[in-house]
């Protein structure tokens, strides 16, 4: 297993499990980290992104894993024998069930590292009709330069397969409308987010933006309902100069 890939991932979850951040606690989320193109590390099924340790993480061969995704059933079955197939040392412990979406996540350009996490103000409005909205729109400059001009948003689905299978075809249908464009963010209704990047920075940057954004929805709606930036406004924003340079200073 890789040192450098270790340390960084170490360090992004223990950014991201910090308790008084409220985006993960116990045993929730996981982040994922590229090796090169073979494989990657994963924090491994039960362990604490606020403690994590090199014992707590898992490198994962790809291959298995996209080709489940592309040929596996719905059999649970099969899924555990293909996540303790992928690792790289047959005495690491059980991948995350989610090491699925990380495996294709991680193989889109530019990206190199995943962070999921359950906030706790992102979660309020995921689990509220108002998700949607929350997703499409944005309420303020900050937002857009940290978490994209928009982001994915995956209906409720049962972790595993056909969860990684749900989060392929929304970034798929996000690129499509977007150019090829890759979101920064993915939402799933009632469970959290995802962060993606090409550095832990840049991940543990979208997560925590996204966090103050979703409190500022929350109380703008408690005060009569969010007022939104309008589209020509968040291609402003998205468009200018001095905003791809903090995009640049912030590792985005």
């Amino acid at each position: 297993m890789s040192t450098t890939a270790t340390d960084q991932l170490i360090s992004l979850s223990h950014n991201l499990g910090q308790e008084s951040r409220r985006l993960a606690i116990l045993g929730e989320g996981n982040a994922s980290i590229r090796v090169d193109q073979d494989t990657f590390v994963v924090k491994a099924s039960g362990s604490s992104l606020a403690s994590l340790d090199a014992a707590g993480m898992v490198e994962c061969r790809f291959e298995p894993l996209l080709k489940f995704m592309d040929e596996g059933g719905s059999c649970p079955t099969a899924a555990d024998e293909v996540l303790f197939g992928s690792r790289t040392n047959e005495k690491a412990r059980k991948p995350s069930v989610e090491a699925l979406f990380h495996a294709w996540l991680l193989t889109l350009p530019g990206v190199n590292c995943v962070g999921h996490t359950h906030p706790v103000s992102v979660n309020q409005v995921l689990c509220s009709p108002l998700a949607g909205a929350f997703a499409t729109r944005r309420l303020f400059p900050d937002e857009i330069v940290c978490c994209g001009v928009e982001s994915v948003l995956v209906d409720y689905t049962d972790p595993g397969l056909e969860l990684a299978r749900a989060i392929r075809r929304g970034v798929e249908g996000y690129r499509e409308k977007r150019g090829g464009s890759l979101p920064r963010l993915i939402l799933l209704r009632n469970h959290g987010l995802i962060a993606l990047g090409s550095a832990p920075s840049a991940v543990l940057v979208a997560t925590l933006m996204a966090e103050k954004a979703a409190a500022i929805f929350v109380g703008a709606a408690a005060l009569g309902g969010p007022t939104f930036l309008t589209d020509e406004e968040v291609s402003q924003i998205a468009g200018r100069a001095d905003e791809h340079y903090r995009q640049r200073a912030l590792g985005l």
